[in-house]
């Protein structure tokens, strides 16, 4: 049941008229060209609620969402801002993480829900440059990236727990009234404000990726406008469905045949199906939480995250994967061996993620398979996640004339031979890989 609904959202997203024919211009150059190629991007959530590290009066289950969660007052939740001091913050450490593990872009809170921005503001005293560390992270991690090559890329919440203009309150928050609160007022001249420093202040923003939409106060008409007000700011961002209404929960694509946004934002799960011509990105934590809990040992295995990576390039999908950083500026450790071991498979394989599409085939027993024009033939990389016990990896012939096959560690020949509706390609008796050994597979012409 749960894949015809998918379907039917993933139809009503196809004949949409938001996402894919405003994406390039006049000359044909298609602003999400970059993204697409990219795949494999690095999710931050950072702000005061590292401080607290998930804690509060004996319960140990929050993270970003502390304030609601926990249900601190503001005036409390406020003093965080005097304990903020990450003297281990390195941008270019950071930047240098995400770029060995092959990621081409990251994406940071430049302010969550709680309304603290990382940046030096002119419209609030409520970021950075209040707390002990008065140094404007954004500038920092974006001159390391533009270093490194690295995309740098904003998530901003519409939804702001901190501004006085903000609404509507937290239901268990009755010490702040909502009389005298004006949420236009909010929207023109604190949100677009900050838009505007955001995409002025620190060169080329690769994404902007809005959240917090849910809330009643936010409609489809203000959706429109915010799209067309960050656009007039920077023509070529790319930014999310999450500037509109209409998202179906944690499944991330839009029901709305007039929703604006540039591609779907499935958040802890995969799509269980490709989804073609659509453009989508999951996004997901390695552990539970997205900001640093330090109880949170519920960590994914490197196998599970590489695996995760392949499957949804193999659906055509891009993979933003969280770090939520220490209140002192250091990745945890866990994040920081996972990142290493991503990097290594990259480092290895990443030809058959970087600027893939998504598999022919609907199935495959043995693992995932990712697409590549090569000249005028097509490249198949065979992603085996059970090596055959008898050495021999069975792919359903495309129909196409089959002109070589590798192993993608060293690029070794192998034999294949057609049996009826097949091809049985020769696989070495031990895998290459521990986690995801790629075979590759060249045919002649498209598919």
């Amino acid at each position: 049941m749960k894949n015809i609904f998918v379907t039917l959202l993933v139809l009503l997203f196809v004949l949409s008229n938001g996402c894919v024919n405003e994406a390039t211009d006049t000359e044909g150059v298609d602003r999400m060209d970059w993204w697409r190629d990219a795949r494999f991007g690095m999710f931050i959530h950072w702000g005061l609620y590292a401080v607290p590290a998930g804690e509060w009066e004996g319960t140990t289950n929050h993270a970003e969402w502390i304030r609601t969660t926990a249900q601190i007052p503001l005036e409390t939740y406020d003093a965080f801002v005097d304990q903020f001091n990450p003297v281990e913050f390195d941008a270019d450490e950071w930047v240098r993480m995400a770029k060995d593990a092959g990621m081409k872009y990251i994406v940071i809170t430049s302010k969550h829900h709680d309304g603290f921005c990382l940046f030096d503001s002119d419209y609030t005293d409520f970021d950075i440059m209040s707390t002990p560390f008065r140094r404007d992270i954004l500038k920092e991690l974006s001159d390391a990236c533009t270093e490194q090559d690295i995309v740098i890329c904003w998530y901003h919440s519409i939804m702001d727990w901190h501004h006085p203009d903000y609404l509507p309150r937290r239901d268990w928050e009755t010490e702040r009234p909502a009389e005298g609160a004006d949420f236009d007022r909010y929207v023109e001249e604190y949100l677009k404000k900050q838009l505007a420093e955001l995409t002025g202040k620190y060169g080329n923003i690769g994404v902007l990726w809005f959240d917090g939409e849910w809330e009643n106060t936010w409609t489809h008409e203000r959706g429109v406008d915010l799209y067309n007000y960050v656009r007039g700011l920077q023509d070529d961002i790319i930014i999310n469905n999450r500037v509109d209404k209409g998202r179906q929960g944690m499944q991330g694509m839009t029901r709305s045949d007039k929703f604006k946004g540039d591609f779907g934002t499935p958040e802890q799960e995969i799509p269980a199906t490709g989804l073609p011509g659509i453009d989508w990105e999951t996004c997901m934590t390695m552990n539970n939480h997205w900001g640093y809990n330090k109880y949170d040992d519920n960590w994914k295995s490197a196998e599970e995250l590489i695996q995760k990576l392949v499957d949804i390039a193999s659906k055509g999908g891009n993979f933003l994967l969280n770090v939520g950083p220490k209140a002192d500026g250091n990745f945890p450790q866990e994040s920081i061996d996972r990142l290493k071991s991503l990097g290594k498979w990259m480092e290895i394989y990443g030809e058959s993620i970087y600027g893939t599409s998504a598999s022919p085939f609907s199935k495959l027993e043995w693992g995932r398979c990712t697409k590549k024009q090569i000249d005028k033939n097509t490249r198949l990389y065979l992603h085996v996640f059970d090596w055959p016990d008898d050495n021999k990896l069975i792919v359903p012939a495309p129909g196409n004339k089959v002109k070589d096959a590798f192993i993608m560690d060293g690029m070794i020949k192998t034999g294949f031979e057609i049996q009826g509706e097949n091809i049985v390609i020769d696989l070495p008796e031990e895998a290459p890989d521990e986690y995801s050994p790629v075979v590759i597979l060249d045919v002649k012409g498209k598919l």
